[in-house]
């Protein structure tokens, strides 16, 4: 075939030469893949509409409406079309299926490029790869390339056919309800993680997602909603997300701690005199919730307790843990946000592991786990640690990423994050009244890198918790029915 080298970008005689970088075989995949979609209808097929719009279901639940987007491959803009976002691009190495993108989402930004010598000037939140990544003639150049139009909280959603599905497509194409298209790279999940390593992303969670492609009435609903959470390996696509290895990366963060107390007179003086002064920017916020004993008047005698900690003392107007922390987290000034239980049954003295954890990069949303070390004596009842590590494992598997202990009372994230959670609050509603699983939800809803810090759990000094099992119980099995039903079964 003696099609002329590609350009990344029509009149660019740069990116033309840049081609040569490309093995042989690559860049006469990319000259056919030009070649193909030159010619190539700019409309679906019905079949392929209905599957577009089944992705586009997925894609508005994984992006947030205000973020930016750019589509890598976006063929005639028929994804981009269907999710509300107004701040979109797209990228395709076909002039013509841009014409029609351009037609199709006139607020919309197009360029005729391809992806493996992408030149933008710009970076976006989420960067789109859907099925773009079977037709790539070299996955980990474009991989790496998307870095440059990424920044530290950007993340990367791409969707791929499974293998599994090859014969059943190969019939489709055959019978006219699926379009026809060139030869294309077959990866499987192993694969694409492997790419993504090689090329500075780290993924997040795989979900696959869509058993039956097409509208059957009594079914559809039944097979995709239902049945593909409970049958991954049938599923006919497979999203994957991931963010850059190299993600936010400050060293000197402020950090505010939050610390709710009801009840708990005892335990102020210490919890003032057991934080560590781990940053150059700490304030210390004690919010008191309606307590019978004389916590208020403890929390305003710590105020000058550390000197060089600003200690801020509120009081709660509303009800429960969960109201408590969202007043003092609405108003808290760090960089870092932190959750200090007044009990000190988690120690003060593990805070500075959760800020390492963000300040280095290394997670996005650090949760406390109180079931790796022996614990002392009497600290947690045997059906609460059995109970606790019931709802890790589901949690876990709802979520995507691993959260040993969902009710830990320590927990630490960007106030920039917390704002990108409580805006995205409506999706889940009011629901919690422990305030763990708004905040876990709420990460995951925004694809935040959670993980898991180890910490000491000691047995409580002084009053009662305020924790009832077998009620607090019924209400976990609540949080199940609303992570199952927003996260997974959607």
């Amino acid at each position: 075939m003696n099609n002329p080298v590609i350009k990344a970008d029509l009149g660019d005689p740069a990116v033309e030469q840049g081609a040569d970088s490309l093995a042989p075989g690559a860049a006469d995949h990319l000259n056919f893949v030009k070649s193909f979609y030159e010619s190539a209808p700019v409309d679906s097929t019905w079949a392929g509409r209905q599957y577009r719009k089944l992705l586009a279901h997925y894609y508005r639940i994984l992006i947030s409406a205000d973020a930016s987007v750019i589509e890598i491959g976006c063929g005639s803009g028929e994804l981009l079309a269907m999710l509300p976002n107004h701040d979109v691009s797209g990228v395709d190495l076909s002039d013509r299926q841009i014409q029609r993108a351009r037609q199709r989402v006139p607020h919309g930004v197009f360029h005729v490029q391809s992806a493996e010598f992408l030149e933008l000037d710009r970076t976006f939140d989420v960067i789109v790869l859907s099925e773009t990544i079977n037709f790539l003639a070299d996955a980990q150049a474009v991989l790496r390339r998307l870095l440059k139009i990424s920044h530290p909280g950007t993340r990367l959603i791409l969707n791929y056919h499974s293998n599994l599905w090859r014969p059943v497509l190969a019939v489709a194409r055959w019978l006219g309800w699926k379009s026809p298209n060139p030869a294309n790279n077959w990866f499987d999940t192993e694969d694409v993680w492997n790419l993504l390593e090689l090329s500075d992303w780290q993924q997040l969670k795989v979900q696959p997602r869509i058993l039956l492609p097409v509208p059957v009435p009594g079914l559809a609903v039944l097979a995709n909603r239902y049945l593909a959470p409970l049958l991954p390996w049938f599923c006919l696509s497979v999203f994957t997300i991931a963010r850059p290895n190299a993600p936010r990366q400050r060293r000197d963060c402020t950090v505010s701690i939050v610390v709710p107390a009801r009840n708990e007179a005892a335990n102020i003086a210490a919890a003032v005199r057991r934080v560590p002064a781990f940053s150059a920017g700490l304030e210390i916020l004690f919010i008191e919730g309606h307590s019978q004993d004389d916590t208020w008047q403890e929390i305003q005698k710590s105020a000058g307790g550390r000197p060089g900690i600003p200690i801020r003392c509120l009081r709660q107007t509303g009800k429960g843990k969960c109201n408590a922390m969202r007043e003092a987290l609405e108003v808290a000034t760090g960089d870092i946000l932190m959750i200090l239980d007044a009990d000190l049954t988690s120690p003060p003295e593990e805070l500075p592991k959760f800020y390492e954890a963000l300040a280095a990069g290394k997670a996005d949303f650090a949760n406390g786990v109180r079931l790796v070390y022996p614990m002392e004596e009497q600290a947690m009842a045997f059906f609460n640690l059995c109970g606790n590590k019931v709802f890790s494992a589901i949690f876990t598997w709802l979520l995507g990423q691993q959260v040993k202990d969902t009710l830990c009372g320590m927990k630490a994230f960007f106030r920039e994050d917390y704002r990108r959670i409580v805006a995205n609050r409506p999706y889940f509603g009011d629901f919690d009244p422990f305030g763990d699983y708004d905040l876990l939800f709420g990460a995951d809803k925004l694809h935040l890198k959670i993980i898991d810090v180890p910490i000491r759990y000691a047995a409580r000094t002084y009053g009662a918790t305020n924790i009832q099992r077998w009620r607090d119980g019924l209400l976990l099995w609540k949080m199940v029915g609303v992570a199952a039903r927003k996260l997974k079964f959607v």
